[in-house]
């Protein structure tokens, strides 16, 4: 792989570690990385009828060019490494430390919101009824979405697909939309226990929604970023609901050996309050990090 590819694949991998962590948003390390608008250029490309008249006819090597096929591919790679290196140590921490895995997810969504907010100018009254619009739409789909969700292919299919879109949005965390839907645990069992059929379903779920959301991404974006942004801020504040460390006690009973099918067991729970705010706080921290470093880049890039 040539030096510049290798740099590419760095950043697929730094792309895929933020999708599988809820409240960090791949597409923000994109940006940050300075490849999203090759990203949804490369993506775009690919709905193009032309660019595949070239491909039908013969010419792969100029439909390699016109995809930016070594710059997906380098990505991809990178994506695929992370997300199968780290699948194992979330599986592992939410089953074990559910308190303190979820309270760090808080965290990085409560900063990213911040910074969303932050990064949204000009403030008014259609501005504040965009953000209620999504905080209603957060609280709703979070209220409304069951417990347990089925495990039907038609299900997961439908999870890759809305997921990755969300996964190229700035912003907001594919991994995030999981968690709403009630699948993260299981994809990511899935991803660490390599269960193919499973992970074929989502993976065509996701090749599908890719191709379908990013030509209308690309539209929206162009048209209507801001009030895009706005009701997605609005919807990751009305979702932290789903994401409260104390939200599940049978998981936080069963992660301490407590029977939680006998309600006089609950009361001897332990909250783990102190370690919950540290674990808030350093996911708070990493988003600043991670902001800190974006504008270090950015500012290199402009000289």
């Amino acid at each position: 792989m040539k030096r510049n590819n290798l740099l590419v694949a760095l950043k697929g991998f730094f792309m895929g570690a933020a999708n599988v962590v809820p409240g960090v948003s791949g597409g923000t390390v994109a940006l940050i990385t300075g490849i999203y608008s090759e990203i949804i250029e490369s993506l775009n490309s690919l709905m193009v009828p032309r660019t595949w008249k070239i491909l039908f006819k013969g010419g792969f090597r100029e439909f390699w060019r016109e995809i930016h096929g070594g710059f997906l591919l380098s990505l991809l790679i990178g994506v695929i490494v992370s997300i199968f290196s780290l699948a194992k140590l979330m599986e592992y921490t939410l089953a074990h430390h559910p308190i303190q895995t979820w309270a760090f997810f808080f965290g990085l969504i409560i900063a990213s919101a911040a910074i969303m907010f932050r990064d949204i100018k000009g403030w008014g009254i259609g501005e504040i009824i965009w953000t209620i619009i999504g905080i209603a739409l957060g609280i709703a789909v979070c209220t409304l979405t069951p417990t347990e969700t089925p495990d039907s292919w038609w299900f997961i299919f439908l999870c890759g697909a809305i997921a990755i879109c969300t996964m190229i949005l700035p912003g907001i965390s594919g991994s995030f939309i999981l968690v709403i839907l009630s699948k993260y645990d299981y994809i990511m069992s899935a991803i660490s226990s390599v269960d193919v059929p499973v992970l074929l379903v989502f993976g065509a779920g996701c090749l599908i929604g890719i191709l379908a959301f990013s030509k209308f991404l690309h539209w929206l974006l162009g048209r209507y970023e801001k009030q895009t942004m706005i009701v997605l801020l609005g919807f990751v504040l009305g979702s932290l609901i789903k994401v409260w460390p104390w939200s599940n006690m049978g998981a936080i009973a069963e992660s301490q050996g407590i029977d939680a099918a006998i309600p006089e067991n609950l009361a001897s729970i332990d909250p783990m309050v102190g370690g919950a705010i540290l674990w808030c706080l350093i996911g708070i921290a990493l988003v600043a990090c991670i902001e800190i470093a974006g504008k270090k880049v950015g500012e290199k890039q402009k000289n």
